[in-house]
C-alpha cells in the first residue's frame, strides 16, 4: 500500500468508495433509508468540488486501486475517512489518520475535531478522540445519529 496526495483525477473514485463503504459496512449502525440518505450525498457535486480544492487529501492505494481516503479541513477538522469495504481492519484508516494527524500538527492545530459515524466512533476512540456530544444530523427528512468528537494534539 502507498499513501499519496489526492487531486481532481481521484474525485469519481473517492464518491464511489464513500457510497460503497457507507453501503456495506454501515448497515449495522444505520437503517435502509439511512444508508440511502447518506450516500446520496455524492450528488452534491460543489461539496464535492469543494473538497478536491480546499482540503488535504490523502489516497491510499493497493495495486494501482483506491482502498481508502482521508482529507482534512482547514488544518484541524477531519472531514471524510473511509476504507474499501474489502480492505476494513487491515490498517489503513489508522495508516491514513496518522499522516493526516502529522498533516494537523504541521499546521499548528493544537485539537483535531471530527463528526463521527456510529461506525467509526471505535476506530476514533482508539486513536485518543473523545466524544464532545452525540448529535442528530437531519439530511432530507431522515435523522442519522453522530458524534462529535476531538482529539488535543498538544499534551
Amino acid at each position: 500500500m502507498i499513501i499519496r496526495k489526492g487531486n481532481t483525477a481521484d474525485l469519481a473514485d473517492m464518491k464511489l468508495l464513500f457510497a460503497e463503504t457507507i453501503t456495506d459496512v454501515c448497515k449495522e449502525d444505520y437503517n435502509n433509508e439511512q444508508i440511502e440518505v447518506w450516500k446520496s450525498g455524492t450528488e452534491n457535486e460543489e461539496r464535492w468540488l469543494k473538497v478536491i480544492e480546499k482540503q488535504h487529501i490523502l489516497i491510499a492505494v493497493s495495486e494501482n486501486k483506491m482502498i481508502g481516503f482521508c482529507t482534512l479541513d482547514q488544518g484541524n477538522y477531519i472531514d471524510l475517512l473511509f476504507v474499501h469495504k474489502n480492505y476494513q481492519h487491515q490498517g489503513i484508516a489508522k495508516a491514513l489518520y496518522t499522516q493526516i494527524e502529522q498533516e494537523a500538527l504541521q499546521q499548528e492545530a493544537s485539537i483535531l475535531n471530527a463528526d463521527v459515524s456510529k461506525t467509526a466512533k471505535p476506530f476514533f476512540e482508539k486513536m485518543g478522540f473523545k466524544v464532545n456530544a452525540e448529535q442528530t444530523v437531519h439530511l432530507k427528512g431522515v435523522d442519522l445519529i453522530n458524534y462529535k468528537m476531538s482529539k488535543n494534539l498538544i499534551t
